[in-house]
């Protein structure tokens, strides 16, 4: 049975799972009630049907790291190419000006070309701006959270710098948003910064999601952040982290063991930090990727996230939790399994979320994605996905294509000579 968003959905039919079994999922409004071998029978439940065949299924793609209130940026500011430092700098410049309905156009713009693409719940750090009004894109994510109430999580992380005031900070989480963010290792006195930013989140008593070690050979502050939160309750974590990738494998597994003990998510960005890092290198260009492969061996927690999309941070971006698990798999040496899952349920992990997945008893946050397997989803990323959030149906995308007739002829096939035995 067809339907269109939004609809309540009691059951997908033959939907293929990544292991390649093909099953038939019944869902209970936002839960999944039963996963059995297709055409077996399904409890019954209200809503509708989907027949899924040649589909497959895992859960909802997670953002655990995004700007959406940079988003789709470049045009206007025409940035120069060029590393972490110039991007900042040209849109510390373009952020002076910002329209607070501009940023919400281009943040929903973002937001909806994610959710299609099968993510349903998305972390947005929002600057917290220079000037007269640093509020401006808090605002407007605030707004956008509202708008998106039903088909999509939307979780806010305040960005400030050093010179932003714990006033502006304050007044931030006053405004609605959910957690303490920053760049310590940006600052004169990373650890100074370090400090202030982990006591406010301490003193309101909300979890902390910093960019960190941002650099190939920049300033070590991953270290100092597992020491201050060791033991808090609240979620904290670090994204970027591409330092860890130039660090020799004993000191590696040394800091591996103090994230792992202090409960920090590690967060990898690929895409923008492969066009952020390496620049300025003399010889071989290095990967500007967390290393997550050897601290999931670790034993840390790691998710995977496309960070910036079409701003002055990354000119490119598909708003596709498929596109970063594919660069895992080539820049990250990944396996497809474990790239997806860094997208899928080990983003939700890191974001606190409840699992979800094709799993009896999981969140119904589900993407169906049309494949005749997982590896080849994340090869082609189809576009061609069904979404469903908590049990709705929250975006379908059809793809259809024409092509010019070809030659059905078999080739001629000549018999193989025979060989001396």
């Amino acid at each position: 049975m067809s339907a269109v968003p939004p609809a309540s959905i009691a059951a997908l039919r033959g939907v293929r799972l990544a292991s390649g079994d093909v099953v038939d999922i019944a869902l209970d409004g936002d839960e999944v009630l039963a996963v059995v071998p297709a055409g077996s029978p399904l409890p019954e439940t209200d809503g509708v049907v989907l027949d899924l065949e040649g589909y497959v299924v895992t859960a909802a793609g997670a953002e655990p790291h995004a700007h959406l209130d940079k988003s789709q940026s470049w045009d206007a500011i025409q940035p120069p190419f060029g590393d972490l430092e110039r991007a900042i700098e040209s849109w510390h410049a373009f952020a002076l000006t910002l329209d607070e309905d501009d940023t919400l156009r281009r943040a929903r713009s973002t937001a909806l070309r994610m959710l299609a693409s099968g993510i349903t719940s998305v972390r947005t750090h929002v600057d917290l701006l220079r000037g007269e009004d640093a509020l401006t894109g808090v605002r407007a994510l605030v707004r956008l959270r509202a708008e998106l109430a039903g088909i999509m999580d939307l979780e806010l992380v305040a960005l400030g710098g050093p010179t932003v005031a714990d006033e502006v900070f304050e007044a931030a989480l006053d405004a609605g948003v959910d957690l303490v963010g920053g760049a310590p290792h940006l600052a004169e006195d990373p650890t100074a910064d370090l400090e202030r930013l982990v006591a406010l989140a301490r003193r309101r008593d909300v979890g902390l999601d910093l960019h960190t070690d941002e650099s190939l050979a920049g300033a070590d502050t991953l270290a100092a952040y597992a020491r201050a939160v060791t033991g808090w309750h609240r979620p904290r974590t670090a994204g970027h982290c591409v330092r860890l990738s130039m660090m020799p494998a004993t000191e590696l597994t040394s800091l591996a063991d103090t994230v792992r003990e202090a409960e920090i998510g590690i967060i990898a960005l690929p895409i923008t930090n492969l066009y952020l890092q390496g620049w300025d290198a003399e010889h071989a260009v290095p990967r500007g990727i967390a290393p997550i492969g050897r601290l999931k061996a670790a034993g840390v927690r790691v998710a995977a996230g496309a960070d910036n999309v079409r701003d002055p941070f990354n000119p490119v971006g598909r708003c596709d939790h498929l596109e970063t698990a594919s660069l895992l798999v080539s820049a990250g040496h990944l396996a497809p399994e474990d790239a997806v899952e860094a997208v899928t349920v080990g983003a939700r992990e890191v974001m606190g979320l409840p699992f979800a997945g094709p799993v009896p008893g999981a969140r119904a946050d589900l993407v169906a994605v049309r494949a005749e397997s997982l590896g080849e989803a994340v090869a082609f990323a189809s576009a061609d996905r069904v979404v469903i959030h908590r049990g709705r149906l929250v975006s379908r995308t059809r793809v259809s294509t024409e092509t010019a007739p070809i030659s059905s002829s078999e080739p001629t096939r000549t018999a193989a000579p025979a060989t001396a035995s």
